[in-house]
């Protein structure tokens, strides 16, 4: 099944975007929030790592930013990466934010009911600015990453802050490639990795997924903007399909519910989310396909980045990775991942669509050099 995103990103630029207090947007562009950053949970409903005592997954250890080598893999395949040190992220190591899982919600129909929805083709959507004003006037408790983005004027704050309450346009830009490619998700075991409103994922799931996990940094992401989206496409579904059951069929779970129930919800770190997702007693079954926008912006995190696909892409799997050419402030960009990749040895990169306008978008395509 694939889905029609008859759009441009430029259009939902200007059509969509909602301004919120002193002109803040829910869409735009991470080009300027990266240069701004150069300035200056609420609820604990899953487990983090430290909570499991099992035995560490034998693919080894997350690779810093700072080291370029990747561990031994038992697997042959992997056993042939090397790299040659030379290009290194800036020094400056990323904060190891916990993972935990968030709890799935028994009903789906609370999760949205107090939420403002908004409609995209195809996708629905809690409206960010809408949940950005309730958070501000709260006295929020746990991690209130709205009043720390608004009191240093930035969407981006290294450590703290990754962006999660903002749509980037390169996710609409793989969104549209999911159509025009005709991506098929049917099957398959996806991740949305940095995931914010979880649309990438959502899409997945509503492509026929047989289990989707949204990974962001922020808990208060996944909590007040990722589950509410997942809950209200899946309840979209089900209201479509079951809204004349009688009461009786209705005691079954819903389609919503079962949609949910392929969904798995994390936040921290992408190496603490290796470590939660990999050591948990049970046999990790990688995924089939890695989704991700907009999160080579800082060098800084290259490298755990690099091991997470490294260490979570199934052998025959691949990286689906939208981006800028270059992120001024930081100095990330499409071109010095994909340099820093090469290096490493360990993947194939494979350009798949260049947007040329103004500042160039891309969409590359990520596989390992060694499969089998």
């Amino acid at each position: 099944m694939t889905f029609q995103f008859n759009f441009t990103v430029e259009g939902l630029l200007d059509n969509e975007s909602t301004a919120l207090g002193d002109g803040a947007l829910t869409l735009n562009s991470k080009e300027a929030s990266v240069s701004e950053s150069q300035k200056g949970k609420h609820r604990d409903t899953g487990c983090s790592r430290e909570q499991w005592d099992c035995p560490r997954d034998p693919l080894g250890t997350p690779e810093s930013a700072g080291n370029a080598a990747p561990s031994q893999d038992p697997d042959s395949s992997l056993d042939a990466a090397n790299s040659s040190g030379n290009l290194e992220p800036h020094g400056k190591q990323p904060c190891l934010r916990l993972a935990r899982e968030h709890a799935v919600p028994e009903n789906v129909k609370e999760v949205i009911e107090n939420k403002v929805l908004e409609t995209l083709p195809g996708l629905q959507q809690v409206n960010m600015s809408v949940v950005k004003t309730i958070l501000l006037k709260e006295n929020f408790p746990g991690e209130n990453i709205v009043s720390k983005s608004f009191s240093s004027d930035s969407d981006l704050i290294t450590g703290v802050y990754e962006g999660g309450l903002k749509i980037w346009e390169c996710t609409f830009d793989l969104l549209a490639y999911f159509t025009k490619a005709q991506v098929k998700f049917a099957g398959k075991k996806v991740l949305d990795l940095g995931c914010g409103s979880g649309l990438l994922g959502i899409t997945a799931l509503k492509g026929g997924a047989k289990e989707v996990h949204f990974q962001d940094y922020n808990s208060m992401v996944i909590d007040e903007v990722t589950i509410p989206n997942a809950a209200a496409n899946s309840a979209s579904e089900d209201e479509e399909s079951d809204g004349d059951q009688p009461d009786g069929k209705r005691c079954k779970r819903s389609r919503a519910a079962q949609g949910l129930c392929k969904c798995r919800f994390f936040s921290g770190e992408w190496s603490e989310f290796c470590e939660l997702v990999l050591t948990r007693g049970r046999v990790f079954d990688r995924y089939d396909l890695i989704l991700t926008s907009e999160t080579i912006y800082n060098p800084d995190y290259y490298g755990s980045l690099h091991q997470t696909f490294r260490r979570l892409l199934h052998k025959n799997g691949r990286v689906l990775l939208a981006s800028k050419a270059h992120y001024f402030g930081v100095g990330g960009g499409i071109h010095l991942f994909q340099k820093f990749v090469e290096e490493r040895n360990v993947f194939e990169t494979r350009t798949l669509e260049v947007i040329d306008e103004g500042l160039k978008r891309f969409l590359i395509e990520m596989t390992f050099k060694y499969p089998s």
